[in-house]
């Protein structure tokens, strides 16, 4: 491996953990995070080499990710979304859009997210109407991490003229926007129980306007939930990621046989999600068994830590919280119906 994961670890160890708890309380994500971790040449990780990126696999790539995760989740949840736009701009054929912004992104001079929650349901949620000069979009993009943090939003919206076709035949718009108010767009911040400081937004959108300069790509919805599968095994980092930190404290607190096997566990969770790669059926249950392990694993933590857990701001209750935010968040129906069955015994 390259030095990439080292200088993860030592984003994660210095900035990001000393911090955790306070950037929960506050709901605030210090922008010294995000310079940390621009610093540390983390924000091209998904760029090839020849754009600035480094040349590392999608093993190290997932280690880099998790090891933030279990220092933050809240900084590395909104920092993960930037990813998603960089691999847009590395591959589009919008050499324009490509050459204004890709290396700005690279560098973490330009911070970015994503919006494809409203192309995913069936029926869409956000649909994309070509006009004149460019596309219109309208309905709702129920999830948009890092609204006021970052300056860049690849948006996904259903192509109306395919609303009738097959998976095969139906398109999906990705267009790149600037991440602030707009025309035609109304803001409602979310309250989350955790991860409360990634600025997370639903967007009701009637009438946005973007102009054809801003398209990054069009592909069929086939392709589109092919996609979707790199981005179910980097979520499972986030449990992944709180499931070792409640491991490493639960060996802190003296309890090296529970830690022991919790750390067993997640090895297992880790080369099942790894698998589900090449086998995409199986990756609804690894990530629920990913996110079931995080639940439990506080739990334990919990139950290690005795009473000293329930007093006022101890970092036990910001990971419980954390756990069952991973139950939820970039969940699907299939994943949805696997916890269901695992949490409930059925």
């Amino acid at each position: 491996m390259s030095d990439v994961l080292d200088r993860a670890r030592e984003v994660a160890g210095a900035v990001l953990l000393p911090a955790a708890d306070e950037v929960d309380a506050t709901a605030t994500i210090p922008a010294t995070h995000f310079r940390a971790l621009a610093d540390a040449g983390l924000y091209g990780l998904a760029a090839p080499p020849e754009a600035g990126g480094p040349d590392i696999g999608l093993d190290e790539f997932l280690a880099v990710v998790e090891t933030l995760a279990g220092a933050c989740l809240t900084t590395t949840f909104t920092w993960m979304q930037h990813h998603g736009t960089v691999r847009g701009l590395a591959g589009t054929t919008n050499a324009t859009l490509r050459e204004r912004h890709l290396a700005d992104a690279v560098r973490g001079r330009t911070r970015c997210g994503v919006a494809f929650a409203g192309a995913i349901p069936q029926p869409p949620k956000l649909w994309a109407t070509a006009v004149e000069g460019g596309w219109r979009l309208d309905g709702v993009a129920p999830l948009v991490t890092g609204w006021g943090l970052v300056d860049l939003l690849q948006v996904s919206a259903r192509d109306a003229a395919t609303a009738d076709a097959d998976d095969e035949h139906a398109r999906v718009v990705a267009l790149l926007v600037p991440a602030h108010a707009a025309d035609g767009v109304t803001v409602h911040p979310l309250d989350l129980a955790a991860a409360n400081g990634s600025r997370t937004v639903r967007l009701d959108v009637d009438g946005w306007f973007v102009g054809d300069d801003a398209v990054v790509a069009v592909r069929s919805r086939a392709e589109f939930l092919a996609g979707m599968l790199g981005s179910a095994r980097t979520n499972g980092c986030l449990a992944l990621g709180v499931a070792g930190r409640c491991a490493a404290m639960v060996a802190e607190a003296g309890e090296a046989v529970a830690a022991a096997a919790l750390r067993e566990a997640l090895d297992a969770a880790r080369d099942d999600l790894d698998a589900a790669l090449a086998e995409p059926t199986a990756m609804p249950a690894a990530r629920a068994a990913a996110s079931a392990l995080a639940v439990r694993a506080a739990a334990t933590l919990t139950v290690a830590v005795g009473s000293r857990a329930m007093v006022a701001r101890h970092p036990t209750q910001r990971l419980a919280r954390e756990a069952a935010f991973t139950l939820v968040a970039a969940g699907r129906p299939e994943i949805r119906a696997e916890l269901l069955g695992a949490l409930a015994g059925t």
